[in-house]
């Protein structure tokens, strides 16, 4: 919503992640979520961008297809820089 309102620019890193994730979990709302595993990772999208799906998937609320999701975004954005 805040997306289609404000554009993609308007948005954090966390809420960009959280539309890839979709939802959370029982403790924590996507956003939520995405924030925490972005502090876990300094608050940097590279180094975010190094963590294989294994690693995604110990976050309470990442199953496969959302560590998937996260990784394939990540890729997308490495290879733009290409």
């Amino acid at each position: 919503e805040k997306m289609l309102m404000k554009g993609a620019d308007a948005l954090t890193n966390a809420e960009l992640i959280a539309i890839l994730i979709g939802s959370g979990n029982s403790k924590e709302t996507a956003v939520e979520l995405s924030q925490r595993i972005l502090n876990d990772n300094g608050n940097n999208l590279s180094e975010l961008s190094r963590k294989d799906i294994t690693q995604l998937k110990k976050y309470k609320g990442i199953g496969e297809v959302k560590a998937i999701s996260i990784s394939a975004a990540m890729e997308i954005g490495r290879r733009r820089n290409y």
